[in-house]
């Protein structure tokens, strides 16, 4: 199935796409998107576990099941003042 997957802020830096297509396996989870993403981008990896995923626009833990179509947001932390 296809997911797009997009990236934000330093996760675009580092990963070098601020959307792209994924084709993965059915049942495919957030957090499995998340390690294929950074199998392509492994400067992606120190913060990956840091990064926040939302599926079609809600925050979601790595074991969220994905379908055809979703839309998945790679999200790192926000600072600032």
């Amino acid at each position: 199935m296809t997911v797009i997957v997009k990236c934000f802020a330093i996760a675009r830096d580092l990963t070098g796409f601020a959307e792209q297509s994924f084709e993965v396996s059915d049942n495919a989870t957030a957090g499995s998107v998340l390690e294929t993403v950074v199998a392509g981008s492994p400067a992606l990896a120190p913060n990956a576990g840091r990064l926040a995923l939302a599926v079609n626009l809600e925050y979601v833990d790595r074991s969220h099941v994905l379908k055809h179509g979703d839309e998945v947001a790679l999200i790192p932390p926000v600072s600032g003042g």
